[in-house]
């Protein structure tokens, strides 16, 4: 059950693969991101010269904030755990025209945190119009038959 959920994911960009990945956080963080203080919004993933992945713009507030080092950033990049291999098609996949890796959901699984993210290509304005109308459609067939 995700704990945290990137809500404008699906409305703005198109879900072409989805990749379970663990995450680097301090134990401060792991107790905020548990009580849902955490933001995906605007939040990215990048893949650096050295191979190491990083999901940048995620805003975890921490659940004290009295308890917390006078020199932490909310939103610092944080590191996420993949292997080699999903790292190697990450990275052949994003040099096509369009495609991204943003964060999907963040979940606790078998007391870890993990971070859904997903390989993803943008959506223009009439791709999400069709989409709304779709959604739609199915509302008023879901709607007729439970009449």
């Amino acid at each position: 059950m995700a704990i945290i959920q990137n809500k404008k994911a699906y409305h703005n960009y198109e879900v072409l693969e989805k990749i379970e990945s663990g995450i680097v956080l301090f134990g401060f963080e792991v107790k905020g991101v548990r009580a849902a203080h955490m933001s995906l919004d605007g939040a990215y993933v990048i893949i650096d010269k050295a191979g190491k992945v990083q999901l940048l713009g995620a805003n975890i507030k921490p659940l004290q904030p009295e308890n917390v080092p006078a020199s932490y950033i909310e939103t610092r990049p944080r590191e996420l755990l993949l292997k080699k291999k999903q790292v190697k098609e990450l990275s052949d996949a994003i040099e096509q025209i369009g495609h991204t890796i943003i964060p999907l959901s963040v979940y606790s699984k078998e007391g870890l945190i993990k971070v859904e993210i997903a390989l993803v290509k943008g959506k223009r304005k009439f791709d999400k119009r069709e989409t709304l109308k779709k959604k739609d459609a199915q509302r008023e067939i879901d709607r007729v038959f439970k009449r």
